[in-house]
């Protein structure tokens, strides 16, 4: 399930211009309906922030979070400038993780397994994905994306809630993932599958094996990423099968909420 480094560099690129399209002519001030504490405004604007300070992380090696850096490019002020600032943190960003050798030593934040530069490079591929999926609700305009980017982005969601680093930044969204082992099984009809088991010492996952579980979410990969990432409710998630225990996946997703809504 893991995208190659030209995949996730070129969905970087791309998936950011289609960002910087959708956004273009809506008011500046339109509310984000996945986002409800933020402004279209907040959103553009922590998008190209993110890229610029990621590629600062792995372009300057940063092994530790006391070197990070302290300042922010500001946007743009006037909204025509917008897609230009935004396609360039992004062509920046993805020149960063080509140059940068995969399992180079930088910082993760996670705690995981990871080289620095795999986790983030994971990382600025799923909020760029996510986050395109704000720009769309508050457009008003349809989601697409292909199956492959949203495996890869499920993949690091669950890679961040089972993580050490997800336990003690979130301590209490951690605490409610516990379990005594209760297992969600998630299928994406285009291929890709993965197993959450719910554990007293906190939640893991794996690649699925097509074992039984108390809760089976079957769909196209696209849905059940959006759902899994908060961006559609469990409710109106249509085309997604759901056998099983369905409020163990409602607990799930009401218990992972991130900064970003």
């Amino acid at each position: 399930m893991e995208l190659t480094i030209d995949r996730s560099c070129a969905a970087l690129v791309d998936q950011t211009d289609r960002f910087a399209r959708t956004v273009a002519g809506v008011p500046a001030d339109a509310p984000v309906p996945t986002c409800p504490a933020w402004s279209l405004t907040q959103l553009v604007e922590h998008i190209g922030q993110t890229h610029r300070f990621t590629t600062a992380i792995v372009g300057r090696r940063i092994t530790g979070p006391e070197q990070l850096p302290t300042s922010y490019p500001e946007l743009p002020a006037a909204q025509d400038a917008w897609a230009g600032w935004l396609r360039d943190g992004a062509e920046q960003l993805a020149a960063a993780f080509t140059d940068a050798g995969i399992d180079a030593d930088v910082w993760n934040p996670s705690g995981d397994s990871r080289s620095g530069t795999r986790f983030w490079l994971h990382r600025a591929v799923a909020e760029t994905v996510i986050h395109r999926a704000d720009a769309t609700a508050t457009a008003g305009e349809p989601y697409e994306l292909d199956a492959d980017l949203a495996a890869a982005v499920v993949t690091d969601q669950l890679d961040m809630l089972t993580s050490p680093g997800w336990a003690a930044a979130v301590p209490q969204s951690a605490e409610a993932l516990r379990g005594t082992g209760q297992t969600l099984r998630l299928v994406a009809e285009e291929g890709g599958e993965w197993r959450v088991e719910r554990r007293p010492e906190g939640a893991t996952w794996r690649p699925g094996s097509g074992a039984d579980a108390d809760v089976t979410v079957s769909g196209p990969a696209a849905t059940i990423m959006r759902v899994l990432t908060r961006r559609l409710p469990v409710g109106d998630a249509g085309d997604l099968r759901i056998d099983g225990e369905r409020d163990l996946l409602v607990h799930w997703v009401d218990n992972t909420a991130h900064v970003a809504g």
